[in-house]
């Protein structure tokens, strides 16, 4: 009986070869999926094969496509042009509140037209925009905000307070939702607000707005949409100093490029002066009670730090810098008392004179660039601090160590390294406390610049000196100390230009984030 039903030798053979050739072509279809790739079936004439034959019939096979053009699918979603959408983000006292401002075209588009979706995870904040015919996200970014920073302060439970904020993406041909969301101390994501736009709608304003400064270049390697645009802002020069904000902006963006990865990744960036003149030299300095009115209202003392430099003028920022192509923003500020900060996808700044002003500059476009974390932790600062229980940090450069063995940069991390990863803590956080204090009598004292900067350069040398001879100095592994915390917050190598004003770089943690962020506006 069995004998009866068996396929004659010949055709066995046949069968195996056609289900092994069946076999591999399914092996093949599914990584070529896991490679993005997009299939179609064919009909495919073997009229002629033994297979045919046997079979009675032609086969069906899946035939691997080319990866969708990304450039079609832009020009599908999107026109040249850049939608900035300006809101107001309000809360404090256990409320939060956002509202629409206005919508606005903010110049060409300069950005990737193929990573339009933003797979770095970096950000407290997400938004998206969603084709409202297909529901399909067409666009992404993560970012942070001064908002997002106020709310861990002290204030932000005493008072109410308004921040202004801005979406900018290509602009839509059709209808869309932009959404908003917030990263939860689980580190996912949930919904804050939304709106809907309709890019022919009487509410959006098309017209692009007129220079309000001229634009030169400092490195130009090709098409904006092809690298990392970075626009620097000179605040605070009048007419007659201009000259000398070209010569700051050369020589701190050279300084930028004398670091790894930059310096290997140099004709990857595009970087544009944006000149504006102010009426008088210098910019609001509150604690001296010397105040300014200048272009972009930026100012020292945000959130009463002494140090801490930024603008909350959003709106006057954002305007301004629509006459040049940017991702990224360098607010150079033409000022000697030591300052500057960074806000990832949002904005940095520097003051130009200070004797550190070269450090300053590299270690907050780290911040503004790829969200890195600050990882010292024995400097005042406005934040709230000393939690019991630390969620995982967001920011690449700086883990809670919940899971040790799946330290999130654990790859790097050398075999024989122990992690958590010893170091002299305990030296190097009374050396630090004595220059803190050091520091602020000469802030009460009102001493000259330039007896804090032969303060910063003398725990420069004590630091790098101490740091560079510990047991694990050339390794990466899990050193507890960091984002402003004493414990537990760990950072990946003793030392880094995140964690000290040391010559030393970035680390090889920061490195990687950097190089992250650079492929994704250079990259197809």
């Amino acid at each position: 009986m069995r004998d009866s039903l068996r396929w004659p030798t010949g055709n066995i053979c046949l069968m195996q070869a056609l289900w092994t050739r069946m076999a591999r072509i399914l092996v093949a279809a599914i990584l070529a999926v896991s490679a993005g790739w997009m299939f179609q079936f064919a009909h495919v004439d073997l009229t002629q094969s033994e297979t045919t034959r046997m079979l009675g019939g032609p086969s069906w096979v899946l035939q691997a496509q080319q990866p969708v053009d990304e450039l079609k699918a832009f020009d599908e979603d999107f026109v040249d042009k850049t939608m900035r959408v300006d809101y107001f983000h309000s809360g404090g006292l256990g409320t939060e509140v956002l509202a629409l401002d206005q919508i606005v075209s903010d110049g060409s588009w300069a950005g990737s037209r193929t990573r339009l979706i933003d797979d770095l995870n970096l950000g407290k904040y997400l938004f998206e925009v969603i084709d409202r015919q297909t529901n399909r996200v067409i666009y992404s970014r993560g970012f942070a905000s001064i908002y997002g920073e106020w709310e861990t302060t002290p204030a932000a439970r005493q008072i109410h307070a308004t921040f202004h904020e801005s979406f900018r993406f290509p602009w839509p041909k059709r209808p869309v939702q932009v959404v908003l969301k917030v990263r939860d101390s689980q580190n996912s994501f949930h919904e804050l607000w939304s709106t809907v736009i309709d890019p022919d709608s009487r509410f959006v304003n098309p017209t692009d707005r007129v220079s309000a400064g001229e634009v030169w270049p400092i490195i130009d390697s090709g098409p904006p949409s092809e690298k990392v645009d970075l626009l620097v802002i000179g605040e605070g020069y009048t007419a007659e100093e201009i000259p000398k904000f070209h010569m700051d902006a050369e020589r701190l963006v050279n300084a930028l490029f004398d670091e790894e990865p930059f310096r290997s990744r140099r004709s990857d960036f595009n970087v544009w002066g944006l000149d504006l003149p102010s009426p008088e030299s210098g910019v609001s300095r509150p604690r001296a009670m010397e105040f300014r009115r200048s272009p972009l209202s930026a100012e020292y003392n945000i959130f009463d730090s002494e140090r801490y430099l930024l603008t909350y003028d959003n709106r006057a920022l954002r305007d301004a810098a629509s006459a040049a192509p940017y991702e990224f923003l360098e607010i150079v500020v033409n000022e000697e008392q030591y300052g500057g900060g960074g806000i990832f996808n949002f904005q940095a700044t520097v003051a130009a004179d200070t004797g550190f002003s070269a450090y300053v500059f590299v270690h907050e476009f780290g911040h503004h660039f790829a969200g890195l974390a600050d990882e010292y932790y024995t400097s005042d600062v406005a934040y709230e601090t000393g939690s019991a229980y630390h969620p995982e940090p967001w920011e690449p450069n700086v883990t809670a160590l919940h899971d040790p063995a799946n330290l999130k940069w654990r790859d790097l991390v050398l075999a024989g390294t122990p992690v958590p990863t010893p170091w002299d803590k305990n030296e190097f956080e009374s050396a630090s406390s004595a220059a803190q204090a050091e520091r602020r009598e000469l802030r009460r004292q009102g001493v000259a610049e330039t007896e804090i900067d032969r303060l910063f350069t003398e725990q420069m040398e004590n630091e790098t000196t101490a740091l560079g001879s510990m047991e694990y100095a050339d390794r990466v592994g899990a050193f507890e100390g960091a984002s402003y915390e004493s414990l537990g917050l760990y950072r990946s190598e003793i030392d880094c230009i995140m964690f000290t004003r040391n010559p030393v770089g970035f680390c090889q943690v920061c490195q990687r984030a950097l190089s992250r962020v650079i492929d994704q506006y250079s990259r197809p």
